[in-house]
Formats: C-alpha cells, structure tokens, sequence
C-alpha cells in the first residue's frame, strides 16, 4: 500500500501543472552540534605510479568486500522484483548509440587491480566512481585507485593506489603470511573554482594488520592539492569519524558525500557502529571546516563542526535522517553564506512523495575562531519515487561465471537514496534511482529527477519544486544517475543503461528544465555481461553484482559537461588475463564531454 496516498495523490496532480505541496519542516529542537577538527597528517603525490604487468591467480588475500553496513537500513535490501502497484509509469525514452563519442576510457578493473605493481592491490567490486575537471585535467577516482587525464584522455601518469596517494600501508602486502593494511573506500573529488584547488575524500577503517579485522579506528580522509596542478603536491589531512561521544561507537563514516559553497567544505556521512559489527545506524552526520583553512593547512589541525542530523526528528515516527547530499557549484557562484542539501525519505522501502531541502546558514562562521553554521530544513512534495528492483543484463560470455558453474547474475541498483547535488543558476539539482513500470513490461529500475527553488519567503525556508521527471526505458534498466550542470543551467545526466537488450553500458540524457528528459545516448556500448566476483555464490555473493554505487558529472568553466560511470568496454571481452580484466572482475569506466 502507498504510504500517504492522499498526499501522494495531490502532489501527482499538483506536479501536472508544475506545483508542488510543502509540507511542514519538524517542530523538534535543531540537530546537535559538537566541535571537530581535521589534522595534517602529510603529503601525496599523483605525478608518479607504477603499473603491474601480472596477476597472481588463486591467492588466498585476492578478494576484498567493504563492511555491508547498508544492510542497516531498512530501505536498502536487494529487491529482485517490485509490485507494479502504484508504481511510477513513465514514457520510456529513446535510446541512441552515439558511433562517435567525445571521450575515452578511464580506471578499469585491470588498472585498479595493478595499480603500484602486482602484488598490493585487491581485486575490488564495486567501482565506486569520482570526476573531477578543472585547468585542463581530469581527475577519477575509483574503489581504490586514481589517475590524472588529459581532457583528451591522455594519462599523465600510472595509475596510482589509493593507500599510496594517502601515505597509507598498502591494502595487503602478499607475504606469506599477508599483512592487511587499512581499508579504503568511496572515494570523491571536487575542483574548486573560485580557489583553483582539488579536492578529494574517501572514508577508511583501521585494520590489524595480521588478521584483517577492523580494529574500532575510522577516519575520513580529506586530500587538497597544494596547486591548480592535480598531478603536483597535495596536503593529506584526516578526520577522525568514530566518534567515540555518541552510543553504539567506535563507528564507520560510511559514504562520504562532499560539497562546497564560499566559505566552506563540507561531508555528510551515514554513521553505522558499534564497529566491527556495524549494527546499529545512528543517522546521518554533516561535518563543516573552511575551506581556506583546509587549503592552508599544511600542518596542525583544522576546526570545524560536527552536526548530528540523526538526532533531529523526522516527519515519519522512528525515521532516521540519511545521505544527505550536500550541493558542489560549477562556476563558483553561490547562494550567500550558505549551502545547501538534499535527501529523500523513503525511510521503509515504500514508495515515497517527498524529498527535503536542507540549509546551513552562517557559513561565514567557519572562518572565525567560534563556527557556528545552523541547519534547518523543508520537506517539500515530489513525484512518486522508491526501492528499485536489481537490473537483468543481457546474457553474453561470463567466462568468471561458467568457472565457478554460476549463472548471470544481475547488477544491484542499490537504492532510492538521494545522489550529487549541484547548485547552478540559482537550482538545486539531483536525482534517484527509483522503480518504475515500463510500459510493455515488467517493474524496471528507473530514475526520477528533481530541480529544486531554495527560495526564502517572508524571511521563511520556503523551497520549492522548480521541475521534475523521470527517465526509463521500455522494457530496459537505467540506474545510477548523477547531473551535471554548467553556469547556465545546461544539464546532463550520467547513468548506466543495462536489460535483457543491453550489456551494462555508460549513458548520458540533457535535462530541460521546460521539456524534460531528452534522448539516451549510449557513449560507451557495453560489449558484455559483468562478471565480476561478488555475484557469485562461490565467492559469497548471491547472484546479485556490485555496480558502482554513484556515477559522476561535472561541469567545467567552458560550459562543457564531463561525465564518468561503469560499463563493461570491448577490451574486457578478451580471457582472463587479457584486455583490461583480470580473473575475477572485467568492469570499466567510461569518461565522455557534452557541450552546452
């Protein structure tokens, strides 16, 4: 049953004529609001690398898996199929192969895999994926490795680990025993433009180094180059996130998601603990430094604040506040002293009408000696949007697969929680994977879209649904969506397009704000299924792969749109050991530009 169907009712009504319904933000006390500090703890470098050229097969320390921490929330199960009742039914779009993209191909799994030599790197599913563009260059990162391109696809150097980047032990040295180093994950980038500096995140856990196991230590580390220059110096700072103040910790910053305005920079992540059980969610968590500080701080520590959303109540009894996504800027121009948020809530698998809008105010604060940023909220009526089903993928050769007698699995599209938020010409703007009904065909996983007026009414938050819609495909899958939008409110959605047609391919669609979502055009065509470990049952899988949990978009200064996500590329067709896969993995990345 829909949850709120009168609600839900009204706001499809109200959206056909280009409304939405607000609805009243919580009346509880404001989230609680402690001090934090980020601390120098080195240098990196991406202007070095080396490249393995072999891959040990059989090694008892070849696969790593990251914590299922997501299990935790009661949105987030795998769902292989969902009732097509009250579901959203879309027109499906178009969809076109473009013969000659504008882009190349970025990490694969081969280049993850070897990247520092042969014997450091685990084989690792999913791809989570970051793109960052800025002064000529490129940056992606990937679960656990980065590389600087050229924007004509040349790579300035190898590949590099993530660990290595950071100046941590390398995730497994293959001694007999092995010894485990920390763990790494999520990774994210942002070009900042009004300071010319990078920026980059990724959430770590630490581990003991002769069995593997977490050990209670969880950071997310914060890297800011010490340039314009990606490939130069960069300064490592770390962010102590197992906050140890707050029940059920030591606990795991999961999902580091970053934004920026002005003033500060900012990451919100979902807090599971006690670790190493991880069985409690405690909400989401906002943590807020200046930017300037961070981009000076060669050395001591930073203060910021730590904001604890999940002790703010929900407009659902026993909901908990999750992903908030902060908003990037593609041209440095913000809203004054202030950034803003996103985030759905869909808190019980159902379908959902609703999303909120968040502020944090006072932003000047985090330069001064005494931050003191506030963060309000508005839940305002959306189109209808939930838990998407897993994705079937058009069956092809699964060499990994036939070796471990398994058949195709399919690609986990996660969940409905909310993905990038870019703020642009005065919108804030997102989307969700969503289930969807096609039209001659079974429930499908989909994506519903939002452009959001942060308006302020008579001195009040009073946010308002600008535009909204879906993008689906008849009888197909399209999952992972993330817009990128230039200074002039020019929008294109990355995305993965995958179905019983379709080998997992890397897609894009332009966003109107007037006339909704365009044409799919497949910039990087699928050649195969993904045959990745983690959907086999030999592997502890349960016939469900990881795809990459977010794509990425981005806009540049010219106006030109970047986009990255996962897809299964030619050279991964090749046998094991061959082309750009290895055993027991063959994904790739592909990296396309839309001009405006």
């Amino acid at each position: 049953m829909i949850r709120q169907a009168r609600a839900i009712l009204m706001s499809v009504l109200l959206a056909t004529i280009g409304l939405a319904v607000v609805l009243p933000a919580s009346a509880a006390a404001g989230p609680e609001v402690t001090p934090a500090s980020v601390t120098a703890v080195g240098t990196g470098t991406l202007s070095s690398g080396v490249d393995g050229t072999e891959v040990p097969e059989g090694s008892s320390s070849e696969l790593r898996v990251g914590p299922a921490v997501d299990q935790q929330l009661p949105h987030s199960a795998t769902i292989h199929h969902v009732d097509a009742s009250g579901t959203p039914r879309p027109q499906g779009l178009p969809v076109t192969v473009d013969t000659l993209p504008s882009g190349f191909n970025g990490i694969s799994h081969r280049d993850q895999r070897l990247a520092g030599g042969a014997n450091t790197q685990f084989s690792l599913e999913p791809p989570d994926q970051g793109l960052c563009v800025g002064n000529g260059s490129v940056l992606e990162t990937v679960n656990d490795a980065v590389r600087v391109f050229t924007t004509a696809g040349t790579p300035v150097a190898a590949t590099k680990p993530m660990n290595a980047f950071l100046g941590l032990a390398p995730e497994v040295i293959r001694s007999n025993p092995p010894v485990f180093g920390p763990f790494v994950s999520d990774p994210k980038c942002y070009f900042d433009p009004d300071t010319n500096r990078w920026f980059l995140t990724v959430t770590e856990l630490d581990e003991n180094p002769s069995s593997g196991a977490f050990t209670g230590g969880s950071h997310v580390f914060i890297a800011v180059s010490k340039t314009g220059n990606p490939a130069g110096s960069w300064t490592i700072l770390s962010l102590d996130v197992a906050d140890l103040g707050h029940a059920n910790c030591p606990c795991l910053g999961d999902q580091p998601l970053i934004g920026a305005d002005r003033n500060g920079f900012y990451v919100s992540t979902n807090e599971f603990g006690p670790i190493p059980s991880f069985s409690h969610f405690n909400g989401a968590q906002v943590y807020a430094f200046s930017k300037t500080k961070l981009e000076t701080a060669s050395s001591g520590s930073v203060t910021g604040v730590q904001i604890n959303v999940g002790a703010l109540a929900t407009p659902d009894p026993g909901g908990i506040w999750f992903t908030l996504q902060p908003a990037t800027s593609p041209n440095g121009v913000y809203a004054v002293d202030t950034e803003y948020f996103l985030s759905s809530l869909d808190f019980s698998s159902d379908l959902d009408n609703r999303i909120a809008v968040w502020q944090l105010t006072n932003t000047q604060s985090l330069n001064s000696a005494a931050p003191a940023p506030s963060l309000t909220h508005a839940v305002i009526g959306s189109e209808v949007y939930g838990q998407p089903p897993a994705a079937y993928q058009r069956p092809g050769e699964i060499p990994l697969g036939e070796l471990v007698h398994s058949p195709l699995g399919l690609l986990n599209s996660n969940d409905d929680r909310m993905n990038q938020v870019v703020y642009a010409a005065g919108k804030l703007w997102s989307a969700v994977n969503t289930v969807v009904q096609t039209e001659n065909g079974p429930t499908r996983s989909g994506i519903a879209y939002f452009v959001v007026s942060p308006a302020i009414a008579a001195g009040a938050f009073s946010p308002k649904m600008a535009a909204q819609g879906y993008v689906a495909v008849n009888q197909e899958n399209v999952l992972f969506p993330s817009i990128g939008v230039n200074g002039s409110g020019i929008a294109v959605m990355s995305l993965t397009v995958a179905g019983p047609d379709v080998f997992p391919s890397a897609a894009f669609s332009r966003i109107s704000l007037s006339g909704g979502a365009g044409t799919i055009h497949v910039s990087g065509a699928g050649q195969d299924p993904e045959d990745g470990f983690t959907a086999y049952r030999a592997f502890g899988g349960g016939g469900t792969a990881r795809w990459g949990d977010y794509s990425a978009a981005v806009a540049d200064l010219s106006g030109k749109v970047w986009l990255a996500t996962e897809y299964i590329p030619k050279a991964c067709t090749s046998a094991p050991q061959a082309g750009c896969r290895t055993l027991f993995a063959n994904w790739g990345t592909f990296v396309t530009h839309v001009s405006a």
